[in-house]
């Protein structure tokens, strides 16, 4: 496909900006993923070597999912615990991965087959990438959930023929991003990099002291000093989001529903959408031919949410959903007041939980 121009014209206005002493916080963090790529690749590329995967560890893998430690992915970790769940599998797939004499689509479509379960449950196309990368970082560009949403927002992303397999969708786009990094004259890791910062409208998570990935020390002041009961509940919904997320599967939602997933990556999470937007979550029915579109309401006013979850709906209707297949909508909010129930009034496919956000401090028991 031919690289669009003002694609290129973006992404190299993006990159001008990344600097350790910008104001913006998506530029200084991007600053920071850029510089440490030599310091990850020196620890993981022998961790990650043919001739020492049989020394993997559990805590070696799923230190290496850890934002922290890798210093550029900060949702790998979700599904560790399915893949750490056996060790040999594991390490036998790691090693179909590097094995650099076998061509790159074999290798894919053996770890994950179109018609198949894959060869370690868990084992998505966000980490299976990362670590080509880490291998090979010349050759290889990450493919995930972020990347995916950045390259469409600038028309970047490639067309698949119907029932395309894993490893021939990764080797188109894994062609686009090479030749995106050759006209920016970048590597991959750092081009990766500007793929968080194009996809993402919503506010990066912010750094701990500690400089890891989660709430920062000024959002843990605001929520601790001087706050209001209601103040907290606020500071604290922004995490909403990621906590539905990454608890997904201890929700009541789970029960019946699974946020869309491809090739192994959750990516029914800040769903884009295309010209309306981007939907919090996205979902489909375990056994049911429906689709689910979350709305999150948090600050925003009922008529607003309303809308918003109207055009998601319609736009899944017109662009994923097969002949037959039914598009639901769900609103979660605190409460719901009279003008969310007039605003639904008649929409019998939207529907409203509520939830809530407790915090509290107990006392240690004295001794008798």
């Amino acid at each position: 496909m031919a690289i669009n121009r003002q694609a290129i014209d973006m992404l190299k206005s993006v990159l001008g900006k990344v600097s350790p002493n910008s104001t913006d916080e998506y530029y200084r963090i991007g600053a920071r993923i850029s510089n440490a790529k030599e310091q990850v690749l020196t620890k993981y590329q022998p961790i990650f070597s043919p001739d020492n995967l049989d020394n993997l560890t559990v805590d070696d893998f799923k230190g290496f999912l850890l934002f922290k430690n890798n210093q550029h992915w900060d949702s790998l970790h979700r599904q560790g615990g399915w893949m750490t769940e056996d060790m040999g599998r594991l390490k036998e797939a790691l090693k179909l991965l590097v094995a650099e004499d076998m061509p790159i689509k074999t290798r894919l479509d053996r770890l994950r087959p179109t018609n198949g379960d894959p060869m370690v449950k868990g084992l998505g196309r966000a980490v299976i990438t990362a670590i080509l990368q880490i291998m090979h970082p010349e050759k290889y560009g990450v493919v995930n959930n972020t990347a995916e949403t950045g390259m469409k927002k600038l028309q970047l992303w490639p067309e698949f023929p119907r029932g395309a397999s894993f490893g021939e969708k990764y080797e188109k786009i894994n062609h686009v991003l090479l030749e995106v990094s050759k006209e920016l004259d970048i590597d991959l890791w750092t081009l990766d990099m500007l793929w968080w910062r194009v996809s993402n409208t919503h506010k990066p998570k912010g750094l701990s002291k500690d400089g890891v990935a989660g709430i920062s020390e000024d959002e843990e002041t605001q929520m601790t000093e001087g706050a209001t009961d209601s103040e907290c509940v606020f500071a604290l919904e922004k995490y909403l989001h990621e906590f539905l997320v990454d608890n997904w599967s201890a929700t009541e939602l789970s029960n019946e529903w699974s946020l869309l997933e491809e090739d192994g990556e959750i990516v029914g999470s800040h769903y884009y959408a295309g010209e309306v937007g981007e939907i919090d979550l996205l979902a489909k029915h375990k056994s049911e031919r429906k689709w689910l579109v979350i709305e999150l309401k948090k600050h925003q006013t009922s008529d607003s949410t309303v809308g918003q979850i109207l055009r998601y709906m319609s736009w899944v209707r017109k662009n994923l959903a097969s002949n037959g297949e039914k598009v639901e909508g769900l609103i979660i909010c605190s409460q719901i007041d009279i003008k969310l129930q007039y605003a639904l009034d008649g929409q019998e496919d939207i529907k409203c939980m509520t939830y809530q956000v407790k915090f509290s401090l107990d006392s240690t028991p004295e001794l008798e």
